[in-house]
């Protein structure tokens, strides 16, 4: 289960190079897969949100064509299924693919068409948030466009890029329109930004989740006898069933929290928050859904209950239907798991 995922962040190295040579964008630090590799782990681990976004400049510019575009959405619904996902809402800012004459609808219906292929016999479902970038002037463009597409695997809006300096009530004629049209939409908030982002995103746009929201442990505090006490927007965030699309490997080389074992995931999670785990950008980071659980329970020690407390979480704040949403969940999450339970069950039997 993803939410949180950027197509732009999650492209194959070899890709990244092959479509630059087939497109003739010639400013790529370097042609081997590895060493590239290497290079946007290195670039994107600066502790700064605005120097990990510069890095997109790069697998933005080899999605100028409709087949390098629909070539990287297919490979994402390949990597994802092949690593377990079973459901996916891949975002990613359609206006950043037109800089070579592609129009918006031609950008979403090469996303779409990758996602059919990738996807097909692959037992993952695949959906797109269209998303605006705050620091643009196109959002009201984006929000019709989201609609536009609604019934072709768009399910919802988005808007990403620098938190500060860039507040989401700049955006709320789009949101207003996605509201009217009783679509969906996530806002990117709390991340690189305090409480204030959070708090407009919420109560000035009406965000139905927020895109990160680690920022909301600003609003608890740790009493001396080390109860928590939740502040009025936390308490809430957590009342309301507000959904946060936490990243924590993304989050530490952003420079938000310090390590993955300092993450106020952990804290969020035992306070019973509506946390989902999710990857962010996988190329940039260096994660898979699959090692983004494994650092929560190599710092944690969570188990399979609370993994699959996770995993339902993100399920029941999916913007898919809710008939698709409870048949993942009660035939193919919870007997997912179960299988899971019973296989560590059989082997902790074997043991000496």
């Amino acid at each position: 289960m993803l939410l949180h995922d950027h197509l732009d962040g999650g492209i194959r190295p070899r890709t990244v190079i092959e479509l630059a040579r087939e497109t003739g964008y010639t400013a790529l630090p370097t042609e081997d897969p590895t060493e590239l590799e290497d290079w946007f782990h290195r670039c994107a681990d600066r502790l700064s949100l605005e120097l990990y976004l510069e890095t997109f400049v790069h697998t933005v510019g080899v999605m100028q064509t409709k087949d390098a575009v629909t070539r990287i959405a297919a490979e994402c619904a390949e990597d994802l299924a092949a690593d377990g996902v079973v459901y996916a809402e891949i975002r990613m800012a359609p206006e950043l693919c037109t800089r070579r004459g592609l129009t918006l609808d031609e950008v979403v219906g090469s996303v779409l068409e990758g996602f059919r292929r990738g996807s097909a016999g692959r037992g993952i479902t695949m959906a797109f948030l269209a998303t605006a970038m705050r620091d643009g002037h196109r959002s009201l463009e984006i929000a019709e466009l989201a609609v536009r597409h609604r019934d072709e695997g768009v399910v919802g809006f988005d808007i990403a890029g620098p938190e500060k300096g860039f507040p989401p009530a700049a955006h709320l004629e789009a949101f207003q329109l996605i509201a009217r049209e009783n679509f969906h939409f996530t806002i990117h908030a709390g991340e690189g930004y305090g409480l204030p982002s959070i708090w407009e995103a919420l109560q000035i746009c009406g965000a139905e989740r927020l895109g990160h929201g680690v920022r909301i442990v600003d609003d608890i505090r740790i009493r001396p006898d080390g109860r928590p006490a939740l502040g009025r927007l936390a308490a809430y965030v957590r009342d309301r069933r507000i959904p946060l699309e936490m990243c924590p490997t993304s989050n530490v080389q952003t420079g938000v929290a310090p390590s993955i074992a300092e993450h106020p995931i952990d804290l969020l999670r035992r306070l019973r928050f509506r946390v989902t785990v999710n990857t962010d950008n996988r190329l940039m980071s260096g994660i898979t859904p699959t090692e983004e659980f494994r650092r929560l329970v190599d710092a944690f020690g969570i188990g399979l209950d609370e993994m699959e407390w996770l995993t339902l979480n993100a399920m029941k704040s999916a913007f898919v239907a809710f008939d698709g949403r409870l048949r993942l969940i009660n035939e193919v999450i919870k007997p997912g798991y179960a299988h899971l339970r019973a296989v560590q069950a059989q082997a902790e039997l074997s043991l000496p």
